[in-house]
């Protein structure tokens, strides 16, 4: 149900909403902020008061929301802050539990070519796919090599390599398997190897059923 910040009633709503049932009260501790280098920064979703807080401290002047329009009051309080401040927000969804489209994977490499820095980058938790788009950010903007980018898909930011949003580490091994038997560049990889769901298909054969670790990220952490 869309969030009517018009009223004062409606305000309080998407505020308790944004912290009460999009889990903001935990953000409002842990931000889950890591710098990537070259005005990239990543994090988990920022209320308003922290986009203003980044805005003073960094000067920020774009927001890439991973999640898209969602429902959560959290979203209209980040369109209208972003909107005050005068940074722009671009929805880029994406998925944490199954591997990027080719489509994907070039769009955002288009967009970390075309956003103005100093720049943020968030999904809820800013674990699984701010994980999958800092990876993708640290290989086609900063030139650092899959093997070592993927290193953005770790625990120390809250994604685990177990249950279904192990897909994502599956879908970088896959690439640096292919491309130790016959080197090819990422991107050529994703144009010309690469098919979404067949390597879907693979990691559901090989994946041993996780009840315990489907309930830590489903149940537990509340991950999208």
């Amino acid at each position: 149900m869309p969030h009517d910040l018009s009223s004062r009633l409606g305000r309080l709503w998407a505020w308790l909403d944004m912290h009460l049932v999009d889990h903001g009260f935990v953000r409002a501790v842990y931000n889950n902020f890591h710098d990537l280098g070259g005005g990239m920064y990543r994090l988990s979703q920022p209320s308003p008061a922290q986009i203003r807080a980044y805005h003073r401290r960094l000067g920020i002047r774009t927001i890439v929301n991973l999640r898209g329009d969602h429902g959560y009051g959290s979203y209209p309080m980040e369109v209208e802050t972003c909107r005050e401040l005068g940074i722009r927000l671009v929805d880029h969804r994406m998925f944490s539990r199954q591997p990027p489209s080719p489509e994907t994977v070039e769009a955002t490499r288009q967009l970390f070519d075309s956003i103005e820095y100093p720049a943020l980058l968030h999904c809820k938790s800013g674990a699984d796919r701010a994980g999958i788009a800092s990876v993708l950010y640290r290989h086609f903007r900063m030139g650092v090599p899959i093997a070592e980018a993927r290193r953005e898909l770790n625990w120390r930011f809250g994604h685990f390599n177990f249950g279904k949003t192990a897909v994502l580490d599956y879908f970088f091994d896959r690439y640096l398997q292919d491309n130790a038997r016959e080197p090819i560049p990422f991107i050529d990889w994703v144009r010309q190897r690469y098919d979404k769901r067949t390597l879907h298909q693979a990691f559901n054969r090989q994946r041993r059923e996780n009840g315990v670790g489907d309930w830590i990220i489903d149940k537990l952490l509340h991950r999208e």
